[in-house]
């Protein structure tokens, strides 16, 4: 049985690559911090078939136990501070975390565990205001805020690494992915919890910044998928994954008002303060690569992804009743 270790279980990612790993007879060790309670919710399922173990990419002797306790095939560098405006706030704990904590795994690897194989969470926002018309794995690399640099920080480490010390280590250039478990402060699922909030009487108004932004949104469970078959390769290599099409915030919008038979226009107000510094008009990507070596294609296309959305959150804000 082969042991995956996770960071950043109780979020997005981790919970349904944890449900994933679970299905293919893994045994699932995952990361959480006793400091935060992040994301419970999301493997309140799991409890009794993942092991948890108390540590924080911040701590290298916390994730030294870790490694120290089990015999680990597969790590899945999920953790991070992931929202933008947070990582404009406090920019060195996003880069202690996002590059750093990067840093500190690999190090570990290459010096007690070098069969073990490593999965970095890049991103496609290492990008930056790129003038292609799509972006695979040779597209420049030009960040353009704290988080972004961050990342990319940890991609080139995971490289270096990589080159100088043969490990099996490689990035995930995933695009934006999206599902009912998406934190509600990213703007797909305010506008879904929103949405289904309006229908049920519970909220009037949902107010966004920037309409014309652009994003290539996929599922998330497909990504998680992509994932596990990068350290499933004969070689590492660093993989962009994503659905090749892009939508706007306003087209994301539209179609989760007309899935529950609203007209977005008279419930969607813009507000200046949403509107991001630096923010990435248009990123599509180009997942060729990944389509021919992985055999990966996605499962669920735009309008899919937002029903799945706001029929979960339909449910969920009618238990709550806030």
């Amino acid at each position: 049985m082969k042991t995956a270790f996770i960071t950043g279980i109780t979020g997005q990612d981790g919970s349904y690559l944890a449900e994933f790993l679970l299905k293919k007879k893994y045994k699932v060790v995952g990361l959480v911090s006793k400091k935060h309670n992040i994301g419970w919710e999301n493997v309140e399922n799991l409890k009794k078939r993942v092991t948890f173990e108390d540590g924080d990419l911040l701590d290298k002797s916390s994730l030294e136990k870790v490694f120290k306790k089990y015999k680990i095939s597969e790590v899945y560098n999920l953790a991070a501070l992931s929202f933008i405006p947070a990582c404009w706030e406090k920019p060195q704990l996003a880069f202690d975390i996002n590059a750093l904590g990067v840093l500190r795994l690999l190090e570990i690897i290459r010096d007690k565990s070098k069969k073990t194989r490593f999965y970095q969470a890049s991103t496609s926002k290492i990008f930056g205001r790129s003038d292609k018309s799509s972006l695979n794995e040779k597209t420049p690399i030009l960040p353009k805020d704290p988080y972004s640099v961050s990342k990319a920080a940890a991609h080139f480490i995971v490289r270096a690494f990589r080159n100088q010390y043969s490990l099996f280590a490689v990035n995930g250039i995933l695009f934006n992915h999206e599902s009912p478990k998406r934190g509600p402060d990213f703007v797909t699922r305010k506008i879904t919890l929103s949405a289904a909030s309006i229908k049920l009487g519970l909220q009037k108004k949902l107010e966004l910044g920037n309409l014309k932004s652009k994003e290539d949104w996929g599922y998330a469970p497909d990504y998680v998928r992509a994932m596990w078959l990068m350290l499933q390769q004969d070689k590492p290599q660093d993989f962009v994954i994503g659905t090749g099409e892009i939508h706007s915030a306003k087209e994301f919008a539209e179609e989760a008002f007309k899935t529950i038979d609203l007209n977005w226009k008279d419930y969607v107000e813009i507000d200046k303060k949403f509107l991001r510094p630096a923010e990435v008009d248009c990123l599509k990507a180009n997942s060729a690569k990944a389509k021919k070596i992985l055999k990966w294609e996605p499962s669920v296309d735009f309008k899919k992804l937002v029903k799945i959305m706001v029929e979960a959150d339909l449910k969920l804000e009618a238990a709550n009743g806030k």
